[in-house]
């Protein structure tokens, strides 16, 4: 009996006490460091070395500058559409001035007649304010005499010629909308891209975002500037390999002059310049009228390889050809490079060299 009362009273032993509980505490932390590592995943982004940080900020001014440049190209065509619309509008005004006039021809033949004892009725018809009452009725000149009838067939083409610009402005005005949706998508992506890669400078040191800025652009960011490059850059040695002609010379002069001023995207002088807006504004201080983006300018002029690359020719750069400089030779070229990075001085080879163009 004592025995029982004593096996009764002894402690029981907790079931995570002992190597059971050793074991369930090694599950527990394990179970708990592959949560905070999936938590981690979804919250926090991993961290990335210099290398890596820079490799992603490239990247993301590369695709701004693709954006960049069909967003030019959605602007300049819906700069065009929206003159055509105005154009063909300002032809509907002025037509429907010349048929007011004829109308009030009409009008004085029809005093006359009225004066004189009636109204032809293809005279009031022709007098009415309904222009789809007056089309219906496309037999009038044969009831109104000679002098009337021409009159009247005036006022008939003048009507149709109306509708018909009517009708082609607002076919314009819907090319012109779809321009302008166009437009604000290609914007709404530049920006985009480029607060992305702000982000990911801000996880620079200071020192970090500084060498970076200080690079030459797209393909070396990083590096520091080459006191070769800071020694073109200050003296501008213009004379150190001839143009092949005087508009080349004179694009070039050009560019030396933008050299320094901040990169801005979309613009075309003279303050700031994108990087076709650049070699636009270059050759046209030289007379030469190039196309506003890189993938026309590409085609605005004979083609050359890069061996025979000249002081003058434009420089692409990429496979989708979004990227454009002014080559002055030496294997150096003029270029508005990114956000953040002035027209500069840099080497060709500093991104995939995609064609050369030498401009008409």
């Amino acid at each position: 009996m004592e025995a029982l009362v004593a096996a009764h009273r002894k402690p029981r032993q907790h079931p995570l006490t002992g190597p059971a509980a050793r074991t369930a505490a090694t599950l527990a932390l394990a179970g708990a460091a592959t949560t905070t590592a999936f938590e981690g995943t979804g919250h926090a982004e991993p961290r990335l070395t210099p290398a890596q940080i820079k490799a992603k900020v490239d990247r993301l001014y590369q695709e701004a500058e693709a954006a960049t440049e069909k967003y030019n190209g959605a602007k300049e065509q819906t700069t065009t559409a929206r003159r055509s619309v105005d154009s063909l509008r300002d032809e509907a005004a002025r037509r429907t001035e010349r048929l007011n006039t004829s109308r009030n021809a009409l009008g004085s033949i029809a005093t006359a007649q009225y004066r004189a004892g009636g109204m032809d009725p293809g005279l009031q018809l022709a007098l009415t304010s309904d222009p789809d009452e007056y089309l219906e009725r496309a037999a009038l000149a044969d009831r109104v005499g000679d002098r009337q009838a021409a009159a009247v067939a005036g006022v008939h083409r003048q009507l149709m010629e109306i509708a018909r610009l009517k009708a082609q402005a607002g076919e314009r005005m819907k090319a012109l909308r779809t321009r302008q949706a166009e437009l604000a998508g290609h914007k709404s992506t530049v920006q985009d891209k480029l607060a992305a890669a702000r982000r990911m400078l801000d996880r620079f040191t200071a020192e970090q975002r500084a060498a970076y800025e200080g690079g030459y652009g797209s393909g070396t960011a990083g590096a520091q500037e080459s006191p070769a490059a800071r020694a073109d850059r200050s003296t501008a040695p213009r004379g150190s390999l001839k143009a092949p002609n005087s508009r080349a010379a004179q694009a070039i002069a050009y560019a030396y002059g933008a050299l320094g001023k901040p990169y801005v995207w979309g613009a075309t002088g003279p303050g700031s310049y994108d990087c076709s807006g650049l070699t636009q504004a270059a050759w046209r201080s030289a007379g030469v009228s190039l196309p506003r983006t890189t993938y026309t300018q590409i085609n605005a002029g004979q083609r050359v390889s890069r061996s025979q690359l000249a002081p003058g020719d434009l420089v692409f750069f990429y496979s989708g050809i979004s990227h454009v400089g002014l080559y002055i030779g030496g294997g150096k070229m003029i270029h508005a490079p990114r956000p953040g990075a002035p027209v500069r001085i840099a080497p060709i080879d500093e991104m995939p060299f995609a064609g050369g163009t030498r401009p008409a």
